[in-house]
């Protein structure tokens, strides 16, 4: 592997139900529209983030949880445990359906992360999205529709790299995870003009590279 190789994420099991038993429903806080749901674990967390997200874009469905599991996929619960779980509700299942395909196809095709260094043991998430769906606008408090830089990479690279990017480009924070999170990365959500946006995420990019090249510049 080489420097800005792609990582891709993995689904690594999906599940739909086609009507949900009602005491389910009511702890899941489903709608009485919400007839329908569908699971999805995978190996990437933040990459299963913005592809449920986006999911909400391509068919009438909501996230209802989705939450990353403790210690990283490596510390998986079991096969198909993978570092995060989603759940997708809808009226009926055929909108579940379409929800659930969108998410994959995004998390295999669009959501990639890269490496930073030739045997990708430090890997970031530089990912920008035109568009935010009903997910990441209501837990960021945005308006649906809003640009946004989703940016994450372990935790020194990842801060000095988010100063830098802050720095770059009209952009500001909606939401930050110092470390140590669930998988011990730190992670950011930029909102802005969406050529902010991308600059930001360019910037990023280049400070994670220059901290892994040169990580001890600060003496």
């Amino acid at each position: 592997m080489a420097v800005l190789d792609k990582i891709q994420a993995k689904a690594l099991s999906v599940q739909l139900i086609p009507r949900v038993e009602e005491d389910f429903a009511r702890r899941l806080n489903l709608t009485p529209l919400q007839l329908s749901v569908g699971l999805i674990t995978s190996n990437n967390d933040d990459a299963t983030y913005v592809a449920v997200d986006h999911a909400t874009k391509m068919a009438d469905v909501e996230v209802v949880y989705a939450h990353s599991f403790y210690a990283g996929s490596k510390h998986a619960s079991g096969l198909l445990s993978g570092e995060i779980i989603a759940i997708l509700a809808g009226p009926n299942p055929y909108e579940v359906n379409e929800g659930l395909k969108a998410a994959v196809d995004y998390l295999e095709t669009e959501a990639f992360w890269y490496s930073a260094n030739e045997d990708a043991s430090v890997a970031f998430f530089p990912h920008v999205i035109s568009q935010t769906g009903s997910y990441l606008s209501r837990t960021n408090n945005l308006a649906v529709g809003t640009p946004i830089a989703y940016l994450v990479a372990p935790p020194i690279e990842g801060l000095v790299a988010l100063d830098a990017a802050l720095k770059a480009a009209a952009v500001s924070i909606v939401a930050l995870t110092m470390p140590p999170s669930e998988t011990n990365y730190m992670g950011a959500i930029l909102t802005g003009e969406q050529p902010a946006c991308k600059a930001a995420a360019q910037m990023f990019q280049e400070k994670v590279l220059d901290v892994v090249r040169n990580p001890f510049s600060g003496i």
